[in-house]
C-alpha cells in the first residue's frame, strides 16, 4: 500500500485451461482452478475453454474467454457483431432456449434455497422474439478525440468505456439502424461534447397485433446537453427529425427540465395499447415515464396474471406498485374495483387520468410510500379480495411482513428479481399464503434479468 491506496493487481498472464461445470445464476461459466472457483464470461456448461484472470479475490477468481476449444451444443454465432464487448446483451453467445431454462433455474433455485419452497406449479416460461423487442433504453455518448468520432450506445461489459458500434439488434429497428446516422449527426454538432446521453421512448401510433408494431411505432429521443445548444445545433436536430421522422426532447438539467424540442406540439404524451375483449385499452406516458420495454411479454403478462387472479365480477382489487395502470386498467374491466397505490404523485396522476380516458370509472388511485405508509392510510383500511404486486428490485418486504392486515385470498406478484421474490415468499408463507405458481417472462432476452409472477393463496 501507498499513500493508503490498493496497489494496481498483479495477475497472472498465462491463460487457463478450463473445464466449464455449470453456470452461475448471472449467466457465466462456472470452473475451478486447484478448487477455487472461477467465473468465466461468456464460457457454457460442459465446454472446455481457454480463458485469462480479469480480477483474483479471496473466494474467486475471474476470467474472460479467450478460446472454445470444445463448444456446447447450446453455443450459438451471436447476432449482434459488438455482442462480445457490449455489456448490454450478455447471454447472445447461448442458444434462447437456454437462456430460458437458465432464468427458470435462477428463480427455481432462488424459491428452493432461500424459502424453502419447491411444492408448486412451474408456469411455463414465457418467451418471445429475441431480436428488436426493446423499446426504452438510455445510451451513452462520447466525443473521442483521438478518433475524432462520437461514440453511441450501451457500455462495455464491467466498463465505463462505450461499444463501439453502428447498430443494436435488441433495440426496435427504427431506433437500432439509427445508431449509424446518429454517430454522425452528433459528430457535426458544435456541443457534440457536452452531450453525455440519449434517452430513447418509444410509443403506439395505434392499437394492432403485435405481429404489425414496427409498423406504427413511434420513437421520442431525449438529448441530455450540458451547455445551451447553438441555433446551428438545433437545425441540424430539425432536420435529421424530418428525415428519420422521430421526435426530439431536450433535457439540460435534471428530470424535471426536459422539454419538448421538434416538432412542435402541444402533446407531449405517447401512448401504448392493450388489446382486450373486452376493448382496447390505451395508455398514455410521457417519454421520461418507466413503462415495460417489451411490448409482446408485457401484453402477455398481463393476461396472466388477470388468469391467475381469477378475477369475478364482486372482487375488489388492490394493485400495489400500480405505476400509470398497465396492470389495473385491464382488471378494472374484469372485477368490481381496482384501488391502485404508487409512490410518485405524478404516476397516480397519470393512472387516474388513463382510468378517464378508457372510461374505467371503478378505479382510485393514491399516492403513498409503500415501504413506510401503511396503517392508518385510507387505501389500507379497506376489504380487498385480490392483490397485484409489482414491486422494484428491492421487493416488498415492508408490505408482506404486514399481509395479514390486508387479508387478500390471492396474491399475484411480478417480480424483477428472483432474490427478492424469494425472501418475501418465505414471509408470505409466514403470514399464512401457500405458493401454487412461479415461472419467468423473459422479458429481457440475451441478459441476465429475470422476470417472474408468482401467485399465492391464503391457507384457511
Amino acid at each position: 500500500m501507498s499513500n493508503n491506496r490498493r496497489r494496481r493487481q498483479s495477475l497472472p498472464t498465462q491463460p487457463e485451461t478450463l473445464t466449464i461445470e455449470r453456470m452461475s445464476h448471472e449467466g457465466r461459466g462456472v470452473a475451478r482452478i486447484d478448487g477455487k472457483i472461477a467465473f468465466v464470461d461468456g464460457a457454457l456448461t460442459g465446454e472446455t475453454v481457454t480463458a485469462t484472470f480479469t480480477s483474483r479475490r479471496s473466494q474467486f477468481d475471474e476470467l474472460k474467454l479467450l478460446d472454445v476449444i470444445t463448444p456446447s451444443a447450446d453455443r450459438v454465432t451471436a447476432p449482434c457483431e459488438a455482442a462480445a464487448i457490449c455489456g448490454g446483451c450478455l447471454l447472445q453467445h447461448l442458444k434462447l432456449d437456454g437462456q430460458i431454462a437458465l432464468k427458470q433455474q435462477v428463480l427455481i433455485d432462488h424459491l428452493k434455497h432461500t424459502a424453502g419452497l419447491s411444492d408448486f406449479i412451474v408456469i411455463p416460461a414465457m418467451a418471445s422474439t429475441s431480436q428488436s423487442y426493446r423499446r426504452k433504453a438510455r445510451l451513452a455518448v462520447r466525443y473521442v478525440h483521438k478518433k475524432s468520432d462520437v461514440l453511441v450506445g450501451f457500455r462495455e461489459k464491467a466498463s465505463t468505456f462505450i461499444t463501439d458500434m453502428t447498430r443494436c439488434t435488441t433495440l426496435v429497428p427504427p431506433v437500432g439502424n439509427l445508431i449509424k446516422a446518429l454517430r454522425a449527426l452528433l459528430l457535426t454538432l458544435d456541443g457534440c461534447r457536452d452531450i453525455p446521453q440519449i434517452e430513447v421512448a418509444v410509443g403506439e401510433r395505434s392499437c394492432v397485433p403485435i405481429t404489425l408494431l414496427d409498423t406504427v411505432l413511434r420513437v421520442t429521443m431525449t438529448i441530455r446537453h450540458l451547455e445551451p445548444l447553438s441555433d446551428a445545433d438545433k437545425q441540424k436536430l430539425r432536420d435529421f427529425s424530418d428525415q428519420h421522422d422521430i421526435e426530439w426532447f431536450l433535457q439540460s438539467g435534471g428530470p424535471n427540465t426536459v422539454t419538448r424540442f421538434w416538432p412542435e406540439s402541444d402533446n407531449d404524451q405517447l401512448q401504448y395499447f392493450l388489446p382486450d375483449e373486452t376493448g382496447d385499452i390505451c395508455i398514455s406516458f410521457y417519454p421520461g415515464d418507466f413503462t415495460q420495454v417489451n411490448a409482446d411479454i408485457n401484453r402477455r403478462m398481463i393476461s396472466q396474471a388477470i388468469q391467475l387472479l381469477d378475477l369475478q365480477n364482486d372482487d375488489k382489487v388492490l394493485d400495489l406498485f400500480c405505476g400509470l395502470g398497465n396492470f389495473s386498467l385491464p382488471m378494472a374491466r374484469r372485477c368490481a374495483s381496482v384501488t391502485g397505490v404508487e409512490g410518485s404523485e405524478d404516476m397516480v396522476a397519470r393512472a387516474t387520468a388513463n382510468a378517464a380516458l378508457n372510461a374505467l370509472f371503478n378505479t382510485q388511485f393514491f399516492a403513498a410510500d409503500l415501504f413506510t405508509e401503511f396503517d392508518s392510510t385510507r387505501w389500507a383500511t379497506a376489504d380487498y379480495t385480490k392483490l397485484l404486486l409489482d414491486p422494484p428490485r428491492s421487493g416488498a418486504i415492508e408490505l408482506v411482513s404486514k399481509i395479514r392486515e390486508l387479508l387478500p385470498e390471492v396474491i399475484v406478484y411480478v417480480s424483477c428479481n428472483p432474490s427478492t421474490l424469494a425472501r418475501d415468499a418465505a414471509e408470505l408463507v409466514k403470514q399464512g399464503y401457500r405458493l401454487t405458481h412461479a415461472g419467468v417472462m423473459d422479458m429481457f432476452p440475451h441478459t441476465g434479468h429475470v422476470e417472474s409472477m408468482a401467485r399465492f393463496e391464503r391457507v384457511k
